[in-house]
This record gives C-alpha cells, structure tokens and sequence, in this order.
C-alpha cells in the first residue's frame, strides 16, 4: 500500500544527496573533457549509477508503485547535474510495457530540458526509442519534431528512429526524415542523422546503400562518413568518393 507521507519530491531529495555523497570530484573533472558546455557532474561512473538506480526502482515500484517512479524520474530530470538526469533514465529504463501515450507524452517534454548530447541520447537511445518501436503509432509524432526549431528535438528525431532501424522498420519514414534534415548545419543534428543512418545501413545495407548513393552530393560530409562506418571498405570508397 502506498504511501501518502512520502511525495516523489522528497524522494527525488534524498536521491540527489546520495548521488552527491557517493560522486568522485576528480572523476568529475575528468568528465568535462567530454563536453563543449560546462555542465554539473557528481563524478559518478555509468555502470554504478545504473546499478543504484535499479535498486531504487525495485524499492519504489515496490512501495509506491509504478506513476510514483515515473513522478520521481520527472523530478529528476528537472535538475541540471548530468548524474541526476542519468539517473531519472535509468529507473525508466526497460520498463517500455508499463507506459502508453500519457508518458510518452510526459518523456518527449522532458527533449525541452535538454541542455547536452548526453542528457539527449539517454533520454532518447533509452526510453524514447524503445516506445516507439514498441507502437509505430508515435513515429509521425516523431518525425514533426524535425521541424522544430530545438536542435535537441531535431536530433531527436534521428535517435529515437534507431531502435526500429535496426530490426529492419520505418525504412520509408528514415529516408523522409533523413531528406527533410540533409540541409541541417547543425553538427549535433548531422550527428544524429549519421548514427540512424549507419544503423539503417548495418541492418538493411540492400536498402540504404542506394538511398547513400543517391544523396551523397548533397550529403553533409559529417553524415555521409558517419553512416558509411560499418560497411564493407570497398562500399564505403565508393560512397565517399
């Protein structure tokens, strides 16, 4: 039976002071290197934070259960440490079955509180993705967010493509996205279409190999050689000449 003394916020408190108490300052430092923004990190390590945070949703879905996580990773995600929205994904992640339209909703707001690619590709890679491969009803919801004027929904756009790509899916919609976003100079963007792109290429190259060669003069050098990565060095010659 849940609990009405205890408010997501409050548990959101006490994550935050553990992810403060437990962070390394000089793994801290060492993170920074990694960013062009200055950002805020508690110095924690991924593999540990994504341990502590699964054994804070078993706690929670046990005692609160399942919309109580969801309210306690919103608030989280609110925050501007690194580590913090980390860990909002984390005890999201793999529970695609147990959200439907309402928080998939709620998780694309959070695209407005993005301010780097790493809050971006958990975000997206992690709890994005997965929902809409698990329903392809969200795929044009997807695709407006190309047309946004938020660099972080336009590449978001990409990423959240990735895990259907790769099990062969949404090959019309990749290259309508893919076409809408070749004009885009923004390199996080470009970033982000090379990465679906290369997917797109790993998993069905029968397909994309062709659309590559048909977009490779109008293609940002940065998106061309970013997709072309897994194929054979003879293809990918040939792509790039």
């Amino acid at each position: 039976m849940p609990n009405p003394k205890i408010s997501p916020a409050s548990i959101a408190d006490h994550i935050r002071r553990v992810l403060k108490d437990g962070g390394s300052a000089p793994h801290s430092v060492e993170v920074q290197r990694f960013f062009k923004e200055v950002i805020q990190s508690r110095g924690w390590y991924t593999a540990e934070l994504r341990k502590v945070a699964k054994r804070f949703r078993r706690t929670i879905c046990q005692e609160q259960g399942m919309d109580f996580l969801v309210q306690v990773a919103d608030e989280l995600f609110s925050g501007a440490v690194l580590e913090e929205k980390a860990f909002a994904v984390f005890l999201l992640e793999g529970q695609t079955e147990n959200f439907g339209q309402r928080e998939f909703r709620l998780f694309a707001s959070w695209l407005d509180r993005v301010t780097n690619w790493a809050d971006h590709d958990a975000l997206v890679h992690c709890v994005l993705a997965p929902m809409v491969n698990a329903d392809s009803v969200r795929v044009p919801q997807v695709l407006r967010w190309a047309k946004s004027r938020n660099r972080w929904r336009r590449r978001a756009a990409c990423v959240a493509l990735i895990r259907g790509a790769r099990e062969k899916k949404f090959f019309p919609e990749i290259m309508t996205l893919s076409d809408s976003l070749l004009n885009d100079e923004d390199d996080m963007v470009q970033k982000g279409l090379g990465w679906l792109l290369r997917e797109t290429a790993k998993y069905d190259r029968k397909k994309t190999v062709p659309y590559l060669m048909k977009i490779r003069s109008q293609a940002p050098r940065l998106v061309l050689r970013t997709a072309c990565e897994t194929l054979p060095p003879v293809l990918r010659k040939k792509i790039l000449a």
